[in-house]
C-alpha cells in the first residue's frame, strides 16, 4: 500500500563496552564502561500489502543486534571498526549508522537516524 506520507519504524537495543576518551581533560580519559542504548529509525513510503508492515520490528532489531555484536563487551579504543577515531558516542553513532545502512540496503526502507545513549537523558545521534 502506498501513501502520500511516510512511516517511521524504530527499535532500541543495548550493549556494554568500555572505552577511554583521548584528549578529554577529565575523568573520562580513564578507562570506564557504559551500558549503551542504541536506537535506530528507518522510514519508507510503502507497506507490504500482505502484512501492512513497513519493516518487521524483529527484522530491524536483528540487523541492529548483528551490528552491535561486534561492539558488545569490547574495549572500544581497540575495536577495528573504530580504528583511528576517539570512541565517543558521536563516532559510535556514525559507525553503527554506516554498518546498519549497509545491512538494510536490499530492503525498501531508508535508515534515518541512529541514536547512542551513554546513560538516560544523554545521547549523540547521526543521520545522513
Amino acid at each position: 500500500m502506498t501513501a502520500k506520507g511516510t512511516w517511521t519504524v524504530g527499535v532500541r537495543e543495548e550493549f556494554s563496552a568500555a572505552h577511554r576518551l583521548e584528549n578529554y581533560g577529565g575523568k573520562c580519559e580513564e578507562l570506564h564502561g557504559h551500558n549503551y542504548t542504541v536506537e535506530a529509525e528507518v522510514e519508507g513510503r510503502a507497506t507490504d500489502p500482505a502484512t501492512g508492515l513497513l519493516l518487521d520490528f524483529k527484522d530491524l532489531r536483528g540487523h541492529l543486534k548483528a551490528v552491535l555484536a561486534g561492539l558488545d563487551h569490547h574495549f572500544l579504543n581497540e575495536a577495528p571498526c573504530l580504528e583511528g577515531v576517539n570512541p565517543s558516542s558521536e563516532h559510535l553513532a556514525r559507525y553503527i549508522f554506516g554498518a546498519l545502512k549497509e545491512r538494510l540496503a536490499p530492503l525498501p526502507v531508508r535508515l534515518v537516524l541512529v541514536r547512542v545513549f551513554e546513560k538516560p537523558g544523554q545521547w549523540a545521534a547521526y543521520r545522513e
